[in-house]
């Protein structure tokens, strides 16, 4: 492959191409997300529970991970861009090492913490007994998570993003298959109940790191992993850091607002945390096939970045921003639609069903203008400015939000709650274009 094709290439198929591998993958990685919940859910509502609280936990972990794979992925692609290969290279390994600590590290504290976290939004043992038993399981993979997602950001660095897709499929399509298996005992595997569930996504990551380190063996790629790189590289670490703590943040900030949103929604009944814990896993199916977008986006952007090609980075930014509205426009006519049906999905409970309903179609309103935070957020880490980036997700999932939904919860019942969403999105985007246009400093 041509290694400066990122900044030759049209704009709208240089983005579909790199996009559509990601797009498809985050669509599969969407399915299992809604399948692990739908079989957890048919254990019983008490295990559906264990699994939204624990949920702002599991969002740290992959916080980390995915972000500080962003740090990763933007410095490649910068130092690609300015043609200093061996720099990259660094960036790799470096970049590789210190994932592996973060993982050892999130495992360690997560697993320690967690009876004592859930019990900061129940009282209910069954519920915090169901949630110690799947995360210790769970949280015991995050080195394989992180080593894992870290060479995702590498090989889609490089511009490789069709092995990254076949190594997210493989994992997800296992999980996907034992899932049922291990939860409820099919042919010859015990019945393991939401221990299974845990078992399954495990493997599924083990899976995953293992296409990745078998595909590097043996496809060429312009950055390598060296042990001469290794060694203390404190001016490389700090570029590392500089995007990935930000972009980290970022992916971690939902964790703090479901957290507190669940503590607000307690106030009223067990079922509102049930359907917003629905709700996230719901609306995976557009932000992750968006964040495929912006994945695809990401290294091109830094590319071009680097390479000084500052007319096409805008245009980069339009062609994506485009893109992720069409996403956020099918979200919003189905959530309008069949808000029962996909609320039916997990719970049976028919007041559940109703109120769930009646909140996909309040929070849908915020979807289209979402597509503005989402891609100037993407491109800011993918240019490496971070925490102009950690601006508009604080705007996003905690300074505007938290607020908006305290008040309205004041005002209006649960409900409020609902309205913050897009209340949120549309103040966000105007700040998030607003950060963008002045950091980039685009060309008018």
């Amino acid at each position: 492959m041509n290694d400066t094709f990122m900044k030759e290439k049209p704009v709208l198929p240089l983005i579909a191409s790199m996009a559509l591998p990601m797009v498809i993958s985050m669509l599969v990685n969407s399915l299992y997300n809604i399948v692990d919940s739908f079989f957890v859910a048919q254990i019983n509502e008490d295990a559906m529970t264990a699994l939204s609280l624990v949920y702002p936990l599991q969002n740290l972990i992959n916080a980390v991970a995915i972000g500080f794979g962003v740090g990763i992925n933007a410095q490649i692609a910068f130092q690609l861009g300015a043609d200093n290969k061996d720099r990259a290279s660094a960036a790799a390994t470096r970049g590789l090492l210190l994932a592996a600590i973060h993982g050892l590290i999130l495992s360690l504290v997560c697993i320690a913490a967690i009876r004592w976290f859930l019990g900061m939004f129940t009282a209910d043992q069954t519920v915090i007994n169901l949630g110690v038993r799947y995360s210790v399981i769970a949280f015991s993979f995050s080195v394989v998570i992180s080593v894992g997602l870290a060479f995702e950001k590498i090989f889609q660095a490089v511009g490789r993003m069709k092995l990254t897709m076949l190594s997210m499929l493989s994992g997800c399509v296992a999980n996907i298959l034992l899932d049922p298996v291990l939860i409820f005992g099919l042919g010859p595997f015990p019945e393991l109940g939401i221990e299974g569930a845990a078992i399954a996504t495990g493997a599924g990551q083990v899976l995953t790191l293992a296409v990745y380190l078998a595909v590097y063996r043996k496809v060429p790629i312009p950055v390598r992993i060296s042990r001469r790189h290794l060694a203390a590289d404190r001016q490389m670490d700090a570029k590392l850091y500089s995007v990935g703590i930000p972009a980290a943040l970022n992916l971690a900030l939902p964790s703090v607002m479901i957290s507190a949103l669940n503590t607000i929604l307690a106030a009223w009944s067990q079922s509102y945390i049930v359907i917003l814990g629905v709700y996230y896993k719901l609306q995976t199916f557009l932000y992750l096939p968006a964040s495929g977008i912006v994945q695809g986006m990401r290294p091109v952007i830094g590319y071009n970045y680097g390479a000084g090609e500052r007319t096409r980075v805008q245009k980069i930014y339009r062609v994506t921003l485009t893109m992720c509205a069409v996403i956020m426009v099918a979200g919003t006519l189905i959530c309008l639609t069949v808000p029962h049906l996909l609320i039916g999905l997990f719970t049976d409970n028919s007041n559940t069903v109703q109120a769930g309903a009646a909140a996909l179609r309040i929070i849908s309103a915020g979807f289209i203008v979402s597509s503005v935070s989402v891609t100037s957020s993407g491109a800011l880490e993918g240019i490496g400015k971070g925490f102009p980036s950690l601006i508009i997700s604080l705007c996003r999932y905690i300074v505007v939000i938290l607020p908006a939904a305290f008040i309205l919860s004041r005002l209006m019942g649960p409900s409020g709650v609902w309205h913050a969403f897009w209340a949120t999105e549309l103040i966000t985007a105007v700040v998030s274009f607003a950060v963008y246009r002045k950091t980039a400093a685009l060309p008018d």
